[in-house]
């Protein structure tokens, strides 16, 4: 019961920081701290990740209307006249190409680099420089343009060019951990002159493909290669319907509040965060490595960077054992 429990608290804070600016992985690495679930770290590394399938059903749910491009009722642009064009709708089919181009170059260095990125940057340390360094980029970016009239105020200004551009901006979210996906592509969209508004819809239109993937492919390396009890399974399913009913909430509020106010709010949260993870880390209530799969090829790879002394560390906290060569 007391793990179900957490799995509520753990959908409630996915539901709330996966959509505001202010980076779900850094709340998740002090969450699991505070009250670890109990389970594996093969099953933990995919729950952080799977769970965002709830988050992302709000987003289909709320914006169903402006993304699903078939129908016949309140078709601006149909690809044709009459006939089967006449139910297609043209314009959320250009949205869509659009948002594969930004999905493009984190796609391709996920592809790559995944697992040699997280060897890299899978620390407290980055995560809690990427809250701040994002957090400082919200406060000017917002001060700069304060007063300004954004040059693109609706999603059909997008060009593929600015696309690209806003994946560019979620490149580096996926590769340093704490940026924030929906931080990092909303402080790209409002320095390439998008008005908040459209930021904001974008951000969470470009979100469905690309968690979507994420979770599928992090789901499916999961069950290949480990199993799951009765207890994760009810883990995981809470996690997920909890965060799609925060989501629901969390999303027409950010909706609403930034018609009325600017980002700079979340900027100064991120800054504060981070610098409690720094502290956390120092202080050792942070894991310098936080939990992942341990596989042999990981482990493999991951031993030049961070040495067998902390390769040891991990193996402890996953198998509560390590093998001394003798």
């Amino acid at each position: 019961m007391l793990e179900i429990l957490k799995a509520i608290i753990f959908g409630i804070v996915e539901g709330i920081t996966e959509w505001l600016p202010i980076s779900s992985t850094g709340h998740m690495i002090l969450l699991n701290e505070i009250m670890p679930l109990k389970v594996s770290d093969a099953f933990y590394s995919m729950f952080e990740v799977v769970i965002q399938l709830g988050a992302i059903m709000a987003v289909v749910i709320l914006f169903w209307h402006q993304l699903w491009p078939f129908g016949k009722k309140n078709n601006k642009e149909p690809l044709a006249e009459s006939g089967a064009g006449a139910y297609v709708k043209w314009d959320i089919f250009k949205l869509w190409f659009h948002i594969l181009v930004s999905c493009v170059p984190a796609a391709i260095v996920g592809i790559l680099f995944d697992e040699q990125l997280e060897a890299l940057f899978y620390n407290y340390t980055t995560v809690a420089i990427m809250l701040i360094i994002f957090g400082i980029a919200f406060i000017i970016v917002e001060t700069m343009h304060h007063g300004k009239k954004p040059k693109v105020r609706h999603l059909t200004g997008i060009t593929y060019k600015l696309a690209f551009y806003i994946g560019l901006f979620q490149l580096i979210a996926a590769i340093f951990p704490g940026t924030s996906r929906s931080g990092a592509t909303i402080v790209g969209a409002l320095m390439l002159g998008i008005s908040r508004t459209v930021a904001a819809e974008y951000t969470f239109f470009l979100a469905v493909p690309v968690m979507f993937g994420a979770s599928l492919l992090k789901g499916a390396k999961f069950l290949i290669h480990n199993s799951m009890t009765s207890m994760e399974g009810m883990i995981l399913l809470v996690g997920m319907l909890v965060a799609f009913i925060v989501s629901l909430v969390v999303i027409k509020f950010l909706m609403g509040y930034i018609k009325k106010h600017d980002f700079k709010v979340f900027g100064w949260y991120r800054i504060v965060l981070g610098i409690i993870v720094l502290i956390c880390g120092f202080a050792g209530v942070i894991a310098a490595v936080l939990p992942k799969d341990l596989t042999p090829k990981y482990v493999e790879m991951m031993t030049p960077y961070m040495g067998e002394e902390n390769i040891y560390v991990m193996q402890i906290r996953q198998t509560g054992a390590v093998h001394l060569d003798m």
